[in-house]
């Protein structure tokens, strides 16, 4: 299975009890939300004029599959579930790339702690041929 890597650390994404808040009878995005959103987009622009995000792995991303292996490094060990902030970085890393996350097939997700730098560690995998389980036989896209 042929497998490219790029690995980034991004601001630790707002828990899930700030993700959203309310505008009269809507749900928005919080400005914590945002804030992150647009910090991830920065850093996604920065790693693309460095080179380090290629066009090539943009299109591997876009026509294989998916791996997000995420370290959140919080500043207390029980203060947030894990898994509060797995969709909106999710969202926030492939929505930029024009990835679908439909696309993702395989998630780690590591809780650490680190009280000084709280922070998230990305690592980002095309996977070119990702196997389903021996039943299946994927034949592309109608």
């Amino acid at each position: 299975m042929e497998v490219q890597r790029v690995r980034f650390t991004l601001p630790l994404p707002p828990g899930v009890n700030h993700q959203y808040t309310r505008v009269g009878n809507r749900r928005v995005l919080s400005k914590e939300h945002r804030a992150f959103k647009r910090a991830v987009r920065k850093k996604l622009q920065r790693l693309r004029a460095d080179g380090a995000l290629s066009d090539e792995f943009v299109r591997s991303l876009k026509r294989g599959f998916v791996g997000l292996f995420f370290d959140f490094y919080f500043e207390t060990p029980l203060k947030r579930d894990l898994d509060g902030g797995l969709k909106i970085a999710q969202d926030a890393i492939l929505a930029p790339l024009g990835v679908n996350d439909n696309r993702v097939v395989d998630i780690h997700l590591i809780k650490r702690i680190d009280p000084l730098r709280p922070r998230l560690e990305v690592e980002l995998e095309a996977i070119s041929d990702w196997q389903f389980d021996e039943q299946y036989v994927y034949l592309g896209d109608e």
